[in-house]
């Protein structure tokens, strides 16, 4: 059943393989397990999806499918997962991250006014990069963790929930 769920959502392998930013992977692309679903697999592309939305770079996607390739789980679910962090989603995302690293690390919180632009990264970002990586690593490895562990006890749920489900509906028939 968790499978089933999964596969309306994932696009087709086809769609991932034919990207163009994700050739650079070649022949690992074509590996089967990265295909599969399954509860590890699942979990851990939540894993790494979750984890490599909070990297604040742009080729977030390439970093999301290297992930699935070395950890062996499903590529097309941990690409997918990566795009929580759109142009909406990135504004507060980020914020909040800089405001838990400026937490943990002890740093007052300074008032910045966002701009993209060069000079903008030159000075005002010198400023903040600490508190704000630190909280960005911080909300990747928390999301990261608390997806995995998620997904597990879902997956065991429905599953349990479904073999507990079939003696009662062979009785029935």
């Amino acid at each position: 059943m968790p499978r089933k769920f999964f596969q309306r959502f994932l696009p087709h392998h086809r769609t991932i393989k034919e990207n163009k930013t994700l050739q650079i992977f070649g022949k690992w692309l074509h590996e089967p397990n990265l295909w599969h679903l399954s509860r590890r697999s699942v979990a851990g592309a939540f894993a790494v999806g979750l984890f490599c939305a909070w990297v604040p770079v742009p080729f977030q996607m390439v970093l999301g499918a290297g992930g699935a390739i070395i950890f062996g789980t499903n590529l097309p679910l941990s690409v997918a997962l990566v795009w929580i962090t759109n142009p909406v989603t990135v504004p507060p995302m980020f914020y909040f991250a800089y405001l838990v690293g400026t937490w943990i690390v002890g740093a007052p919180v300074t008032d910045f006014s966002f701009e993209l632009t060069f000079d903008w990264l030159l000075n005002e970002l010198s400023a903040i990069w600490k508190p704000f990586l630190v909280g960005c690593f911080t909300m990747a490895s928390a999301s990261s963790l608390l997806g995995y562990l998620s997904i597990q006890a879902i997956w065991r749920y429905m599953v349990l929930k479904r073999r507990a489900l079939k003696p009662h509906l062979r009785k029935k028939y």
